[in-house]
């Protein structure tokens, strides 16, 4: 009989497909332990999501969890990871100094084997981190990706298609251990799989381990691997209960059972997979399930989600309260991948279709294109497997302003200023961060958001069913409780306390109380005087969050001159950078927010004084006095000027604010950027002013509709 090989995906692809990579490697790492001793010695045990997760929504540092893991498993443990060509394991691709310090940081926290697939299966995008991960000391695992084009399209994704990527693979003498074929959404027809693989077995040889990757998300993965093994692959990827199934891979005890009575065969000892599984069921109990993660879609090979990203989008739409767009973000997905060039749906290719997708419902057909999504179909990633659509080149062109282009990427990265590890120093320098070669490599991978957890302020993302049913909170009154509700300037908060922890909106934060205020409170909460205190200024203006979201970045401190359009604060919102520019022209009054709070749809973030009449000069000897605390008179008469609210036009996290309060805007101006669906967002000022009012702060959590700053005209 012949011996299928496998690999263990359920403790990187399994949670990313389960639970969006949010969980606590403490949780499963005593059972990593109890795999390799029941003798499975093949893990993917990081890569992909698994890399940035643990930054982003675990506060954990995906190096160390690396170590930790290669301790669990074993010395001799083959522990795969999983790479994105250029991009490595960043969503935006990578210079060259970045891609070879990927392989060599991999290899020095304990990996064996890269798996390295590009999105758009161009071979350019290969050649180079390929060779780096074998100079590394590391296995090559090259791929080829798959899917199927959603009905009514043609263009590429053919069985000849492949091997004509696989032909350039060989041309260009890319060094490599193995050769995998990956169909990340789940949708390839089990007839075109077979044939594939027959033909790569014909190129290839009988010496070439071939290794066959799928989703059970069309509910048609086991099928795919019977296929996948008839035509000559040695190896699948399968997974255990309970992320097994639906938009996972299909579980061990599944194929061990589908194989029965033919000539291959697992070569397990069943019973041993049995107990690890109930032993994982238990481990994991505590995780919230959504209910999407586990449950065949018969609808995907219309919207060719993969199952590791399908997750992962419903995660951050509950994060922002957005879930019930889902429907509508997924039935416009089809028509971005067919405008989109035909890339397979992978990350980060699948997460640009969903942008596009999500973008077009949130803000109109076209009317706003995700910056992954222009760039790809400019040229700025590779060349996509067939021309994209005219029309949706122009206006991706004219809204990035951007030409179309056929150069390298890599070549257009190793010259771009922000990119690259000099860029990645800078940005921890300015951070006072150590400059370690693994703090480069957040830096440089993750920006802002790692610029957050290697601060000290990341928030904890993790969704476990005992955070929602956390016990009472010791009572000295019966007049007390755990759950009560915030109002804060007109918004409302539901707050349960869970020891050191506490759930507002459901959203989960750590929290200290201590007497006294800290300097930073004290510098957080200062404020110019009002309006009507200075002359030559109109009211202030309040300017809100259109969106919830994390506040990465802040670009402005009360006293700051602002012009209209000017951007004050970044959010992050569903993995974008949304801008919120100021409306106005003026002084930056006061900044509500702080970098990495989480807000909502309507937080203020910010407070503009506007000019009416008089310089500069004049409004900025009031910021100065503003800075000295000036009390407010009540005597004064109020201004004349209107206050505009700026709110956020979807949800997300605070990247960066460029203003502060009292600093003078003009209209057009960014106020922030926001991060929503993994792209970044400039909201900009309406009008001109100054800004009167901040209400985020950087990595602040906001809902769409949330005030994010006031502008006094």
């Amino acid at each position: 009989m012949k011996k299928i090989h496998f690999m263990l995906t359920a403790f990187r692809d399994g949670f990313q497909s389960v639970y969006g990579a949010r969980v606590f490697s403490k949780d499963y790492l005593p059972l990593v332990q109890a795999c390799a001793e029941a003798g499975i010695d093949h893990f993917e045990a990081g890569g992909g999501a698994m890399f940035q997760s643990p930054f982003f929504y675990s506060n954990e540092n995906a190096f160390d969890v690396m170590d930790q893991f290669r301790k669990a498993a074993g010395p001799t443990a083959n522990l795969q990871t999983l790479a994105r060509g250029i991009n490595v394991v960043g969503l935006d691709s990578q210079s060259s100094d970045v891609i070879k310090l990927h392989a060599q940081l991999f290899k020095k926290h304990g990996m064996t084997t890269i798996r390295n697939f590009d999105a758009l299966n161009d071979v350019q995008n290969l050649i180079y981190s390929g060779q780096c991960i074998r100079d590394a000391g590391l296995r090559h695992e090259v791929t080829v990706t798959m899917m199927e084009l959603p009905p009514g399209c043609e263009g590429a994704h053919t069985p000849e298609f492949y091997m004509d990527v696989l032909k350039k693979i060989l041309d260009a003498d890319i060094p490599y251990d193995s050769v995998c074929f990956k169909d990340a959404s789940g949708t390839s027809r089990p007839r075109k799989v077979y044939e594939t693989i027959k033909a790569a077995r014909k190129l290839l040889g009988n010496e070439t381990r071939i290794v066959f990757h799928t989703h059970e998300t069309a509910g048609t993965g086991t099928v795919s691997y019977i296929s996948a093994i008839e035509a000559g692959a040695d190896q699948v990827d399968l997974s255990m209960a309970p992320v097994s199934g639906g938009t996972c891979q299909s579980d061990i005890i599944t194929l061990w059972h589908a194989l029965r009575g033919t000539e291959y065969t697992l070569d397990i000892d069943i019973n041993k997979i049995v107990a690890l599984e109930e032993q994982f069921k238990d481990v994991m109990a505590d995780y919230m399930l959504p209910p999407e993660a586990t449950r065949v879609e018969p609808l995907i090979p219309f919207f060719p989600m993969p199952g590791g990203a399908l997750t992962a989008n419903t995660q951050m739409l509950r994060d922002n309260k957005l879930l019930d767009k889902y429907p509508e973000v997924i039935k416009a997905m089809g028509e971005s991948v067919a405008k989109g060039g035909f890339g397979t749906s992978v990350t980060p290719v699948s997460q640009f279709y969903f942008q596009q997708a999500f973008n077009n419902v949130m803000f109109g057909p076209w009317k706003k294109i995700a910056e992954g999504y222009g760039k790809m179909v400019l040229g700025y990633f590779g060349k996509t497997p067939i021309p994209a659509d005219s029309e949706v080149v122009k206006i991706a062109g004219q809204q990035l302003n951007l030409s179309p282009t056929t150069e390298s990427p890599l070549a257009i990265n190793d010259r771009n200023p922000h990119k690259g590890l000099t860029a990645a120093s800078k940005m921890l320098e300015e951070a006072g961060l150590e400059k370690t070669d693994e703090n480069l490599f957040i830096a440089a991978t993750c920006q802002d958001k790692g610029i957050l957890f290697l601060k000290g302020q990341a928030k904890i993302g993790v969704r476990k069913l005992s955070d929602e049913k956390a016990p009472p909170a010791p009572r000295v009154s019966d007049k007390k409780a755990d759950a009560i509700t915030v109002t804060l300037a007109n918004k409302a908060y539901g707050v349960k306390f869970n020891g050191n922890m506490v759930v507002v909106n459901g959203i989960t934060y750590n929290f200290q109380v201590k007497e006294g205020i800290d300097a930073e409170a004290v510098a957080r909460t200062t404020i110019l005087p009002k309006a009507k205190e200075m002359p030559g200024v109109s009211e202030t203006h309040v300017v809100e969050s259109p969106l919830p979201g994390l506040v990465l970045k802040i670009q402005k401190k009360p006293g700051d001159k602002v012009a209209v359009g000017e951007t004050v604060v970044v959010i992050e919102s569903m993995k974008m950078e949304t801008p919120i520019n100021s409306p106005y022209s003026g002084i930056i009054q006061e900044i509500c927010i702080m970098q990495g709070d989480q807000i909502e749809a309507g937080s203020v973030l910010f407070r503009v004084n506007t000019l009416v009449h008089g310089s500069m000069n004049t409004v900025a000897r009031a910021a100065e006095a503003g800075s000295r605390s000036v009390p407010q008179s009540p005597g004064k008469p109020e201004g004349t000027g209107v206050v505009s609210k700026i709110e956020s036009p979807l949800p997300g996290l605070i990247l960066r604010i460029y203003k502060e309060v009292g600093e003078k805007i003009a209209a057009g101006e960014s106020i922030l950027v926001m991060e929503s669906m993994k792209m970044e967002t400039p909201i900009n000022s309406p009008v001109s002013g100054v800004i009167e009012g901040l209400m985020v702060k950087q990595g602040d959590q906001i809902e769409s509709g949330q005030v994010l700053a006031t502008v006094r005209q």
